[in-house]
């Protein structure tokens, strides 16, 4: 009998219900995966190669020869604008190039640039460009901003690659 006074005057566990315990910890992990992704989508993104000794002077002996180079902006099936750059490249000089990159630069009314795009214009998949060949391009943009002053962007070689 004195053992179930003891056993009534005990208090009693208190016990966290499993699906409390749960939810803790699906919220925790929820707000550590908030915090990284956070973190990873403000890291800067890895910088790009500058060109090399020999494609600034493939560049600078005008070796490389933009032309016909004409924008148009076009509606999407999705309403949206899409402004299309299309041109020829030539390869006026005696190498054989494997791809070819430049930066396409928007700029607002006051000259500021509002976007910059790298992109290829002669890749490994279409044949690379031999030497006195000229290859056509055509480069679609839909995340130009507004503020863009709808003239033809600066377009500036950013890399070479030899085969």
């Amino acid at each position: 009998m004195a053992a179930n006074k003891a056993a009534e005057k005990a208090p009693a566990k208190a016990t966290v219900p499993p699906m409390v315990m749960v939810i803790a910890l699906v919220l925790a992990l929820g707000v550590a995966g908030f915090f990284y992704l956070e973190r990873v989508s403000n890291a800067p993104p890895p910088a790009l190669a500058p060109l090399t000794g020999d494609a600034r002077e493939y560049v600078r002996t005008r070796s490389l020869k933009l032309a016909n180079v004409e924008m148009k902006a076009n509606e999407s099936y999705l309403k949206q604008s899409v402004v299309e750059i299309t041109g020829t490249i030539q390869n006026a000089g005696d190498r054989r190039i494997k791809s070819v990159q430049i930066y396409c630069v928007f700029q607002d009314a006051f000259g500021q640039v509002v976007n910059r795009k790298r992109v290829f214009i002669v890749n490994p998949q279409s044949g690379g460009a031999a030497p006195g060949e000229t290859k056509n391009f055509r480069l679609a943009f839909d995340d130009i901003p507004d503020s863009w002053n709808q003239a033809t962007p600066d377009l500036i070689i950013a890399a070479i690659e030899f085969a």
